[in-house]
This record gives structure tokens, C-alpha cells and sequence, in this order.
């Protein structure tokens, strides 16, 4: 489906009745054609973590109430869901009368199911439930201080090197920086890959995150560029990719992709 219909960059009037209408799906297949995978096979297991702190309904007797929402997208779904139209989807929310928490889960969880093609992980969560945020996982070496001899604002893939006996490493960086392909908006986030393998070259590894800061794309994709990308030039026998992407319009996505079925999205983080 073509983004010249979706909502993004587009002054919208905000809802105040249901409308599942509302949510606008992005078809993945485009972005892995680029990777050179066109097959329907992927090789990774993964998910699309979204946090939705802005979510509000109507209970019986027309006192409001508030929670934030954990949603997870499958990797393997056909389409993505551009995210100002889930912006405005939640807030189709607002005015609407649902008996509990449970029903308006529910409600998010057969909607986006629809839309994007795959069956989607909704909770709850209570505003009120505690949960520490954290700088950098536990484990993970920062790369950021590494010394360049050059630093680019072009994607350059050609900077990933490995060579060397087998490893095991988990590498971090802030420094992620894409932006929105409609809007040109800056997308900040926190990359942790972890890996075994021949050595990743740290300096490389910083001058190619450093490469997206002009990349347009969205945060799925870049994590899928990033995967593929170590993949192909690093040669590792396991390895995970999440990007943990700041909050924008109330919502944050955090995709992981990984060659073990186990793998996840990790903490939430400092800046989010």
C-alpha cells in the first residue's frame, strides 16, 4: 500500500469515536526485495516491540481511565503499521465506553491482527505498576568512544569487518540515528547486537552506525538493514539485533531480529 495515502506528515483531526478503519498497514516486502530477500523465507526469528503510553477509554459510568499497552508485531507478518495512524487509532479509543482493561485489549489486539495480517501480543499495564529503566543492559560494551579515522553520514556497509578467532560479545550504541521517510523527523535509538563469531571491528562497527544518521527508512527496516548487514560481511554464527528507539507521539518501537527463537527486546532503556 502506498504511504502517499497514509496519514503520516498529514494534518489530521483527532478521533473521538472507534474507528479500526483508522490503522494503515506498510507491506514489509518492499524493504526485504532491497535486502535481497524476495523468497518469503527470512533468516531471523523476531518480533516488533511497541510501547503505547497513551492509552485512555471510558469505563460504565463514564469515569476514564488510563494505561499503557505493550504490543508485539511478529516479524513474519506481511505489513507493519505506520504509526501515526496507531497514534490515532488509541485515541478512537478515548470516548469509548469498555467494561475492563481486558476488553479494550482485546479490542487493540484483533484490530491489529487485521491489519497487519499476523496475530499481535497486546497487555495492559497499570500506570501505577513500577519498572526500572535502564542506561545499558547489564553486559554490553559501549562502542562510542571508539577512534575514526573518518566518520560518514552515508549509509556504508563496507565498514563492517570481522576477522579472528570465535567470540562472543555483546556491543551497545547510543548513537543510532535514522529518519522518518516521510516526514524527514529524527528517529533516536539505543542498538545492542549480540553475537558469537570472529571479531567485529569496533571502529567499524561505529562508523556504520554512525552511516545511518541521514538513512531514511523506518525503525523496522533499519534493524533489518543492521541484521542483514552483520550477517553478510561478519559471517557470525549467532547473533541478535534490537534497536531501542526513543518515544515519539506517545509511542515507542523496539524491533529485535535474531538467528535464536528465544531472543528479545531486551530492558526498556534510560531515554525511553
Amino acid at each position: 500500500m502506498a504511504l502517499d495515502n497514509a496519514p503520516l506528515g498529514k494534518n489530521s483531526a483527532y478521533p473521538d469515536r472507534y474507528d479500526p478503519n483508522l490503522l494503515f498497514p506498510v507491506s514489509r516486502e518492499e524493504n526485504r526485495r532491497r535486502l535481497g530477500l524476495s523468497d518469503g523465507r527470512w533468516p531471523w526469528f523476531g518480533e516488533d516491540l511497541w510501547q503505547a503510553w497513551e492509552v485512555s477509554w471510558v469505563r460504565p459510568g463514564g469515569v476514564p481511565a488510563v494505561a499503557w499497552a505493550e504490543i508485539r508485531f511478529p516479524a513474519a507478518s506481511p505489513s507493519i503499521i505506520e504509526s501515526k495512524s496507531l497514534k490515532l487509532y488509541l485515541n478512537s479509543l478515548n470516548q469509548t465506553i469498555f467494561s475492563s482493561a481486558e476488553q479494550v485489549a482485546e479490542t487493540i489486539k484483533a484490530d491489529l491482527s487485521s491489519a497487519c495480517g499476523a496475530a499481535v501480543d497486546v497487555w495492559m499495564r497499570s500506570v501505577d505498576e513500577s519498572g526500572e529503566a535502564v542506561g545499558r543492559p547489564g553486559g554490553y560494551l559501549l562502542v562510542d568512544d571508539e577512534a575514526l579515522d573518518e566518520v560518514v553520514y552515508e549509509y556504508a556497509p563496507d565498514s563492517l569487518t570481522a576477522s579472528g578467532a570465535v567470540v562472543s560479545e555483546r556491543l551497545c550504541s547510543h548513537l543510532l540515528k535514522s529518519n522518518c521517510p516521510v516526514t524527514g523527523q529524527p528517529d533516536w535509538a539505543t542498538v545492542l547486537i549480540d553475537y558469537t563469531g570472529p571479531r567485529i571491528d569496533r571502529a567499524g562497527l561505529l562508523k556504520y552506525i554512525v552511516s545511518f544518521r541521514q538513512k531514511q527508512d523506518f525503525h523496522e527496516h533499519c534493524v533489518e538493514t543492521i541484521f542483514t548487514d552483520l550477517m553478510g560481511r561478519c559471517q557470525p554464527e549467532a547473533l541478535t539485533v534490537c534497536a531501542r528507539y526513543t518515544r515519539r507521539g506517545g509511542l515507542d518501537i523496539n524491533p529485535w531480529r535474531s538467528t535464536d527463537a528465544d531472543g528479545n527486546a531486551g530492558p526498556r532503556l534510560i531515554r525511553q
